[in-house]
């Protein structure tokens, strides 16, 4: 059983992208439940399962499951009643699976018990990685923001507790959907770290001042020589120490 307390609220979720179970759990030594939530992909999902998740939630993490689900309604509302009983505090779905899908998926959630509690239940709109040409050469012949402020209010109609969305939106959709609204914003990188593979990325403070609510933060994390170290200069270059 976890001997800390975790944040019921992480603002900065740190994402275990890595290959094996046994190497998210080394990190995860690294780190400690009271400064940060963790992110299990798909990657570390389909090398480990529910053993890992289970792992990391009795060390005291909260846990972001990331599958993002996305397929008919009742398929998407076993997987989130699967997610819910495993104990994670927050799961995703795609929002442009559809209103049906989406109600499908809150009702599952709120349905299912849950050793921790209800899960957060929030929606993908627009990945980090797909700028403007990227969404027209697949038939999205609008701006990303305008597809992500369109998905954003289809989540919210349907009853979501958020969305997952790049900062650069969170402005935009904090206005527009209220200060309930969770706003979880991956493409973060601290100031000098390389972009990778995203194409809209902002600072972790530009993204809290922008109305973000969770920062998911993985290489800037996980890959220094001191993981916590470089968890704690994010959280004072917010001028917070959660």
């Amino acid at each position: 059983m976890p001997t800390i307390s975790p944040p019921a609220d992480p603002r900065i979720i740190v994402a275990l992208d890595v290959p094996r179970p046994a190497d998210a759990l080394a990190l995860a030594a690294r780190l400690s439940p009271d400064r940060c939530g963790v992110k299990v992909g798909k990657e570390l999902f389909v090398a480990g399962g529910p053993d890992t998740v289970r792992a990391l939630i009795d060390r005291g993490f909260r846990v972001f499951l990331d599958l993002k689900f996305h397929d008919i309604p009742n398929t998407v509302a076993g997987a989130c009643a699967a997610a819910t009983r495993l104990g994670v505090w927050m799961l995703n779905v795609h929002a442009s699976g559809g209103t049906a899908m989406l109600e499908a998926a809150r009702r599952a959630v709120d349905d299912t018990p849950s050793p921790a509690g209800r899960p957060l239940l929030v929606a993908v709109t627009v990945l980090t990685s797909l700028d403007d040409a990227a969404l027209r050469a697949v038939g999205i012949d609008v701006p990303a923001a305008t597809q992500v402020m369109r998905l954003a209010r289809l989540a919210a109609q349907s009853r979501l507790d958020g969305v997952v969305c790049s900062a650069e939106e969170a402005a935009m959709l904090r206005g527009a959907l209220g200060s309930a609204f969770r706003l979880v914003t991956p493409g973060i990188r601290p100031a000098g770290s390389t972009t990778h593979d995203q194409a809209r990325i902002v600072t972790p403070a530009a993204a809290i001042a922008s109305g973000a609510d969770h920062l998911v933060i993985g290489r800037s994390i996980t890959h220094a020589p001191d993981p916590l170290a470089a968890l704690d200069a994010i959280h004072q270059s917010l001028g917070a120490v959660v």
